[in-house]
């Protein structure tokens, strides 16, 4: 008899192992920003777009988006040079 998920092994411990790698790698990217990422970040920061609140560098699911609006169900994506560098991967 295998143990349960609950026995803290199994299908558990991977989402959790999972979601940790994606707040670390949601944190890197918001300590490395792009220039564009940057400059979008501030007019939207703060409320200082329409009153809204957003958020930057959040993981979703299996990604990680940039810029979201929970309340309005938006994502904002910005591509940058990186993707010129990554062509195939993209």
């Amino acid at each position: 008899m295998s143990p349960s998920p609950a026995c803290g092994r199994g299908v558990g411990e991977r989402v959790e192992r999972g979601r940790v790698k994606a707040l670390n790698n949601a944190k890197t990217l918001r300590t490395n920003q792009t220039e564009a990422e940057q400059r979008l970040w501030y007019r939207l920061r703060a409320h200082r777009f329409m009153g809204l609140k957003f958020k930057r560098q959040k993981p979703m699911g299996h990604y990680i988006v940039d810029f979201v609006c929970v309340e309005q169900r938006l994502i904002i994506e910005v591509d940058g040079g990186q993707h010129a560098e990554q062509v195939a991967y993209d």
